[in-house]
């Protein structure tokens, strides 16, 4: 029996993932105390009324400072290079309050949407300086009531070819990065880049997070090396790769050999459909290769996946709105994934992005942040295909953002 003191809040009625049967969850200050069928208990009480609740999604692979750009420059940029020049002539203006209320928008969104954890690239370099950086870190602070967000920084247009960004990408590891990220398809030198990113990493204690091999040419790239770097510097597990398309244009062989190579190293892969569908195959009249890595194949034979947003309304992408349920149904569909394989794809933006973001506290566990998002779903198979409204969050047992359920109002018989 547990005694009338022991919760502040319980959850009654809670569907998990992990349970037949709904469970209630006592909450003891912002932490989870129990979880057990029935908690004989005084304490305030949420009913969940057997809906879904998960612990939030994780979005490991997003950019705030550069989001909601359309109305500056319209549409017009056609591939990988447009956009980042496009990007690159605009953040010259970018001022800290920009940034922060361009991020602040799509944070809001992201968690209405139910995302509880977030890793944000944020370019750093001499046109930018730490503008976005600063922002970035008051949007932390300032939205640390209902999301946990985890900065990486990098250098977007190169690093050794870019005098000025290693010193600035030195004093925002000083000051509050968590993450290092790189570019090298972007530099005069990309092993040279690679290097020094991975230098970094070890002189910071940080993990590391990089755009990698975005295109769909198959005869180059630098997976091998980062691939050999991670190993040689006994990184497994602490380093990732967004994008990665050029998995995508892999014969079986190759792509089977590629993906023993990830799994030894222990290299982690990030998917991020709507913007390599966008900008992939661009070129093609006809018969377009979609461009699109397959996260749940790659899950399934052991390397940690995620699936997330990347930009939003931007030259990079100019579509979304932060949704990473809607994200994964995307990528489900693009990838004609079965429905044996539903929960895998729920897997890539709730628990396999928490394994790569190292998130040791994860989960709805005794011990874990009583962080919590309700669907409007009783079955966790088809959350993914159903895509049901999130009806309600909470961060350490604080209620964050409610949605009601939609009233249909019938004509009287």
């Amino acid at each position: 029996m547990i005694t009338q003191s022991a919760f502040d809040l319980v959850f009654r009625n809670a569907l998990l993932r992990s349970s037949a049967a709904p469970v209630d969850i006592g909450v003891k200050g912002s932490r989870i105390a129990a979880i057990a069928p029935k908690l004989a208990c005084e304490a305030v009480e949420v009913d969940i009324a057997g809906h879904l609740a998960l612990p939030g999604f994780v979005d490991s692979h997003i950019h705030l400072d550069k989001a909601c750009l359309l109305d500056r420059c319209g549409h017009d940029h056609g591939s990988l290079g447009d956009a980042i020049r496009a990007v690159s002539a605009m953040k010259r203006d970018f001022t800290v309050e920009d940034v922060y209320a361009r991020g602040a928008k799509v944070l809001e969104r992201a968690i209405a949407h139910g995302t509880t954890r977030m890793r944000t690239h944020v370019e750093i370099d001499p046109r930018i300086g730490l503008r976005s950086f600063e922002a970035v870190k008051r949007l932390r602070r300032d939205y640390a009531w209902a999301i946990d967000l985890s900065l990486c920084v990098f250098p977007q247009e190169g690093l050794t070819n870019d005098p000025g960004s290693e010193d600035l990408l030195i004093q925002s590891l000083r000051d509050g990065g968590d993450v290092i990220g790189g570019c090298p398809y972007t530099d005069t030198d990309p092993n040279a880049h690679l290097e020094r990113i991975f230098d970094l990493a070890e002189e910071f204690d940080v993990d590391v997070d990089l755009h990698l091999d975005f295109d769909l040419d198959p005869s180059w790239s630098h997976l091998d090396d980062v691939c050999r770097q991670t190993e040689r510097r006994s990184y497994g597990g602490r380093v990732t790769v967004g994008h990665a398309t050029k998995l995508s244009a892999l014969p079986p062989e190759r792509m089977q050999a590629t993906t023993a190579q990830l799994a030894r190293s222990g290299v982690a892969v990030t998917v991020l459909p709507a913007t390599d569908l966008y900008l992939m195959g661009r070129e093609a009249t006809h018969n377009a290769p979609r461009g699109l890595t397959l996260a749940h194949k790659l899950a399934g034979e052991g390397i940690v996946c995620s699936v997330a947003t990347n930009n939003v309304l931007n030259p990079f992408t100019p579509f979304g709105d932060a949704s990473l349920l809607r994200m994964a149904n995307f990528y489900a569909n693009v990838a004609q994934v079965s429905v044996a394989d539903f929960g895998t794809c729920l897997d890539l933006v709730t628990e396999q992005p928490a394994r790569l973001m190292n998130l040791g506290d994860y989960g709805i566990k005794v011990g874990n942040p009583a962080d919590l998002v309700v669907l409007d779903t009783r079955d966790s198979r088809f959350a993914i295909a159903e895509l049901p409204d999130i009806m309600m969050g909470f961060k350490g047992g604080r209620p964050t953002f409610a949605r009601p359920r939609p009233t249909l109002f019938r004509p009287e018989s």
